[in-house]
């Protein structure tokens, strides 16, 4: 806990049950990967800022932002808390500084990243159709992985 004496200790239990990763947005979007086939390494640490989702062979990679913590512009979820005002916009201002440093890294060292946010998640069939656009053809066959004996083959 800080020395700040307006954090109290249940706000600081709850803070510390917030996830860096594996939340909730991350696992729907890495399901809908699954279910179309795609395969993915997550949290891959050969990329700047350790992308949530990556594919290394395709050298691209996606990022599920949450509304609030990295500010989606526009967003009903992106509000500024009414307490230590201070402390919120400068905390989100740092945030949005190493999202734009950590994407112009992975850019410049070849990789390609989309940046999906937490509103957006939520229409399935549009977040199916943005994730074929940006990575392509999957490389598996539909259907099941092993081929079906003919009749009469050992």
């Amino acid at each position: 806990m800080t020395d700040d004496p307006s954090i109290t200790p249940a706000r600081s239990q709850l803070m510390a049950r917030i996830r860096r990763s594996d939340t909730k947005p991350e696992r729907i979007v890495r399901s809908v990967l699954h279910r179309l086939g795609y395969r993915f390494r997550i949290q891959f640490k050969g990329v700047p800022g350790r992308p949530d989702i990556a594919f290394p062979g395709r050298r691209q990679a996606i990022q599920v932002h949450g509304c609030f913590w990295h500010q989606h512009s526009g967003c009903r979820h992106a509000r500024i808390p009414a307490t230590r005002r201070d402390f919120w916009e400068a905390k989100f201002a740092r945030n949005r500084e190493r999202d734009d440093r950590l994407l112009a890294e992975a850019q410049s060292q070849g990789w390609e990243v989309l940046t999906l946010w937490e509103c957006g998640i939520a229409d399935d069939a549009g977040l199916e159709q943005t994730l074929v656009a940006f990575l392509g053809p999957t490389n598996v066959v539909s259907g099941s992985r092993r081929l079906p004996k003919e009749a009469g083959a050992p």
